[in-house]
């Protein structure tokens, strides 16, 4: 007990200049105490002034204070060297093998407080005062100490590293700019971290974005399995009820309709619980990302920052969850009303149409599968099954629109075509409708070439005549339409629009499940990348439409089969 007091007091009585017990210990007028040496050299320095100061508290004196050897203070040091302590005392403010030493220590170096990215060196605390204390040098980059500093010099023409060259995706020093990289894109490496940085910013907040989103669907998802338990629990309420008014041969059947619903419950309670489970999981990932993005994102070190920013900056893939929506609520009212009609079907037929009907009621209840599984494929294979042939209605068309193999292809030309006159068609607006109506499950494909323009769905009695929002694809409540711009993608609804991020391609994909209230808008190249979907309910049949923003563009619907 009596050492670990001593250890206490041993790091008390250090000198706060050379960071060691103190020698021939002096104390100044002001009552602070130093080795007399280390006072001396110091106040040596400020001889041309004639003013002399405390390092610590910085009182001045003059004249020069006359020190005196503290008797006490020395006796104590003594007392403090017996114990073997005055390595312990000064050991934790020596550099070891891991830390970063002073630059500027004589003999033993102390360990580095801050290091200098324009001195490119590394300063104990008394030799970083003058960082402090000196104007030019107060606004010198100081960062936490580093062992790296010299990969901030240039090899080549052993200059600091300032500039960076984005042609070639590297740090580059001034006179590497105007000899090597003469005629690259170069910035200063200041600049290039700002830009880095707001970059950053882009990537949290579509983290944000993202966990909003899914945090939404977890939302949703748990609604599903309230309003699936809801149904099956209706659903086996009713069958229960009739199945009490048939003849006991009926109640073994009975049993079988409950066993099947409840199964079938089972069954789709798991694949939400499942997905929901995946999404929240996606949700605390996103969190962590986050959370070192704005780590990383104050990354004093020019050269580590940029160097690490490819791979820090990379984002997972987000789960498809095209697959979450609200169904509706009734999921098992075909099985009551098939038992229903079983009910009063059995009232007059005889007994060997009996396994007959109790057949139908089975493939009814399978049935129930179908409906609760209505949402677009994972696979471009597999949604392939949903495909149509659609074609171009030339009585919609605008009469500067070309129309042309098969009317799958239209063209924005510069001057008007020789089309008749027609209440269907659009006067003001460089757009053109599908001369079928969509119903049920559909996919199709549009290849775009030129500057861009939009793909969209409408009801069929959306306005015609004019250039109002009435009348544009996606500035309505009648139509929907995926803005396909080659610097991106937005979609719009009732005139709000939607910015969209995803891989930009020539070729969108457009699924629409129209009993569901599903509209999916897909990027396809090699892959197939969901890009937006709208869950909504359509009161009428939809049309496939083009809207037009430069002459010359053409879009054509794919021939998929």
């Amino acid at each position: 007990m009596a050492q670990q007091g001593a250890q206490l007091d041993g790091a008390k009585f250090c000198c706060s200049i050379c960071l060691d017990l103190m020698k021939i210990p002096v104390t100044t007028p002001c009552g602070h105490s130093y080795c007399m040496s280390c006072i001396n050299d110091f106040w040596d320095g400020e001889d041309e002034n004639e003013i002399y100061s405390c390092p610590q508290c910085r009182q001045t004196s003059t004249p020069r204070p006359v020190l005196v050897k503290s008797t006490m203070l020395a006796d104590l040091m003594e007392d403090l060297k017996k114990t073997g302590l005055q390595t312990a005392a000064a050991d934790h403010c020596y550099a070891g093998p891991e830390d970063v030493a002073c630059d500027f220590c004589p003999g033993r170096k102390l360990k580095a407080l801050k290091s200098c990215l324009t001195c490119l060196a590394s300063y104990c605390e008394k030799h970083l005062q003058p960082h402090y204390d000196v104007t030019p040098l107060r606004k010198h980059k100081l960062v936490d100490p580093s062992k790296k500093l010299q990969e901030n010099i240039c090899s080549c023409h052993d200059e600091v590293m300032k500039m960076f060259c984005r042609t070639d995706q590297q740090i580059i020093c001034y006179l590497c700019s105007v000899e090597e990289h003469k005629g690259h894109d170069t910035v200063s490496a200041a600049a290039e971290i700002k830009e880095r940085q707001r970059e950053l910013e882009v990537s949290q907040q579509n983290i944000q974005q993202r966990i909003q989103d899914r945090e939404k669907d977890v939302k949703l998802l748990q609604q599903e399995v309230e309003a699936v338990s809801c149904s099956a629990d209706k659903a086996v309420e009713d069958s229960e009820k009739i199945f009490t008014e048939l003849i006991r041969l009926l109640q073994k059947r009975s049993s079988d309709v409950k066993q099947q619903i409840r199964s079938q419950q089972e069954t789709e309670v798991s694949r939400v619980k499942e997905l929901q489970e995946k999404l929240q999981q996606e949700i605390t990932e996103l969190k962590r990302k986050d959370a070192e993005l704005k780590q990383f994102s104050h990354t004093e070190d020019h050269n580590q920052f940029l160097h690490n920013y490819p791979s820090v900056s990379q984002l997972s893939e987000p789960t498809d969850s095209s697959s979450i929506y609200i169904r509706p609520l009734r999921y098992f009212e075909d099985v009551t009303a098939s038992v229903s009609e079983l009910r009063d079907l059995l009232q007059d037929i005889l007994r060997d149409k009996y396994d007959k009907e109790m057949t139908n009621i089975s493939l009814i209840v399978t049935e129930v599968d179908i409906l609760l599984s209505q949402t677009e494929s994972k696979t471009r294979d597999e949604i392939f099954k949903y495909s149509c042939e659609i074609t171009l209605d030339p009585n919609t068309a605008h009469t500067q629109l070309l129309l042309s193999e098969g009317n799958r292809k239209a063209k924005l030309m510069n001057h008007k075509q020789s089309y008749s006159s027609h209440p269907d068609r659009f006067t003001g607006c460089y757009q053109v409708l599908s001369r079928e109506s969509l119903t049920g499950r559909c996919y199709w494909e549009v290849e775009w070439r030129g500057g861009g323009g939009y793909v969209a769905v409408a009801y069929k009695n959306i306005s015609r005549a004019g250039r109002s929002n009435e009348c544009k694809f996606g500035n309505n409540d009648k139509s929907w339409a995926l803005d396909c711009d080659i610097n991106g993608y937005k979609f719009w609804f009732n005139n709000i629009s939607t910015a969209i991020s995803g891989p930009h391609s020539s070729r969108v994909g457009v699924y629409l499940d129209h009993r569901a209230g599903i509209l999916s808008f897909y990027s396809v190249s090699e892959t197939m990348t969901l890009l937006h979907r709208v869950q909504t309910t359509f009161t009428q049949p939809l049309y496939a439409g083009f809207r037009f923003n430069y002459v010359g563009d053409t879009a054509e619907f794919c021939q998929l089969r």
